[in-house]
Order: structure tokens, then sequence, then C-alpha cells
């Protein structure tokens, strides 16, 4: 099987002043297939969001080759190609509120990529899609004529979930999409995005700090630091045989639902002061579990 995204050495830099460029992704590279989950964790700063925003040409990239679908996007796109982009990779954003004009109705919010796209021959059928998409993320069709400013956090994520898949894209790039939830809702958003896998066979991009979260919903996972991707493998492997330090660090302060447990645990400290990541270069522990190391 093709690997429907492949990001093959992502740089990402912006340029501050005339001698300073802050280096935000340096040199990435993953693949995610069909129907696939794939994680990125990492701390602030991280570089996660810059690679999704890179990845749907919000930003241009620095350097490297974005593969999508088949086709180079990681250049100068034309017409076909960035139509064939928009209509077959769509993003959730951070914040739900933010990202929702609240000048629009959610009809009109959701229904933007049909009318861009021509998705329907009347008016009825327009809504109709509107109905049967709202009622798939667990919302009432009347809400079709209300305002962002009138639902709670969790539907408005909702929202930006309907309008992701109202398009039925290849792959959704979800960016920290349950950050700004409760733990309740969370769970919910999550089970509604595995359902929705399941149905439409569509891949995720899933960006989160969450790492319990990223365990449940993620098939493979990649760990960010730096802008460096310091370590890839299967969801299972990550979690059970961490090589680099710096996911070994990041699974030491999970929090552990056992007050016996979790008052011997101890949390491992990771100092990168005096590691040159650029003279890295990645090691293979198995068929799909990979590290960077000297």
């Amino acid at each position: 099987m093709n690997p429907l995204l492949k990001v093959k050495n992502l740089r990402q830099y912006f340029k501050i002043s005339r001698n300073f460029t802050v280096k935000a992704v340096n040199g990435v590279s993953f693949e995610i297939f069909p129907g696939e989950t794939y994680g990125l964790v990492g701390e602030s700063g991280s570089g996660k969001t810059t690679i999704g925003r890179s990845i749907i040409r919000l930003y241009d990239p620095t350097g490297g080759e974005i593969i999508f679908n088949d086709k180079n996007i990681s250049g100068n796109l034309d017409k076909k190609t960035n139509r064939m982009l928009r209509k077959n990779m769509q993003m959730i954003f951070q914040d739900p509120m933010s990202s929702l004009n609240p000048r629009k109705k959610i009809a009109d919010i959701i229904g933007e990529g049909l009318d861009i796209y021509h998705s329907y021959k009347n008016l009825r059928e327009r809504n109709e899609i509107i109905a049967n998409i709202l009622q798939k993320v667990g919302l009432s069709p009347a809400h079709a004529e209300r305002y962002p400013h009138q639902f709670s956090g969790g539907q408005r994520q909702r929202v930006g979930i309907a309008r992701a898949l109202v398009m039925n894209p290849k792959l959704i790039i979800a960016d920290e999409c349950i950050s700004a939830l409760d733990v309740s809702i969370q769970a919910q958003v999550v089970n509604l995005m595995k359902d929705i896998q399941a149905e439409t066979t569509c891949a995720y991009l899933f960006i989160a700090h969450d790492l319990s979260m990223v365990k449940y919903i993620s098939d493979r996972i990649g760990v960010l630091h730096r802008g460096y991707l310091v370590e890839t493998g299967l969801s299972k492997e990550i979690f059970s045989n961490p090589v680099h330090p710096y996911t070994k660090s990041l699974l030491s302060a999970v929090p552990i639902p056992n007050p016996a447990v979790e008052k011997q645990r101890k949390f491992l400290n990771y100092d990168s002061s005096n590691v040159d990541y650029e003279h890295c270069t990645m090691k293979k522990i198995s068929e799909t579990h990979f590290v960077l190391e000297n």
C-alpha cells in the first residue's frame, strides 16, 4: 500500500530579523497511510502545529518535500493541485471559537466548502448534506441556524469536525483538537473521530499533548523535540520500549491513577543543552521503530 502522505526532510524556518531565524521544524520525515492515525507528541514549542500548518500549506515550507495523494504539494501549487489539496485535506483547529466565523450561521460555516466546489445540485440537497453531517457528529439539524457563540466548547469542536468531514477528505489534521475540552468531552470527541474513521477510512494526523489520548487513538507515534523527530514507531512500541531519553522523560511525566504507585513514580529529567541534533542520524530499531542518535 502506498502512503497517502509522505513528508521528506521537512524544514520550516521563520526569519525574525536580519541576524536571527527560528528553525521551528528541522528535517522531519514520516509517512501516513490511508485509514491510519499518526500521532505527533512533544512539549509546547516543539514544532507540532507548525508541521500541520506546513503540510496543509498555511505556511510555505522552507525546504523538503510533501507528497500527498501522489502529488508534490511542497512547491508552488498550480490551480488543479491546489483544488485537489483543499478538497482532500482538512484541518480541525485547536481553538474552536476562533476558527469559526462569529458572523455566520453554522449551516454557512459547514456549507462553505460545498459552495466553493459546487458539491450539490440544489439548495435542498445542500441542506440535507449539512443536516446529515451534523447528526453524524452528534448535533441536531436544528443547530444549523444557530451562531457559534450559542454553543458550548464541545459542541463548537463538533462543528469544526463537521466542517472538516463534509468534504469527505482523505486526510484530516487534528491540531490539539481536544486540549481545550473537559475530560468527559475529550473522550466523546475522540470516540467520535474513531467511529468516523471506521466509517469513512480517512487518515488522521493527530497532534496533542495528552499522551494517554494519543496512545488510545494512534496507530503510530512520532516524538518531536526542538523541531526534530527524535523517535517514531508503533504506538505500543513507543510506550512499552521507549529508546530516546526525551521519550522516556515524556512518558515518566504521565500521571498514574493509583495513589500508591503515583507516590513512588520518578520523573526523568532530560537535558538537551549539550545535544547537537543537526549531526544526529535516525537509527533503525525494528521494522517500524526509529530513533535519532549520535
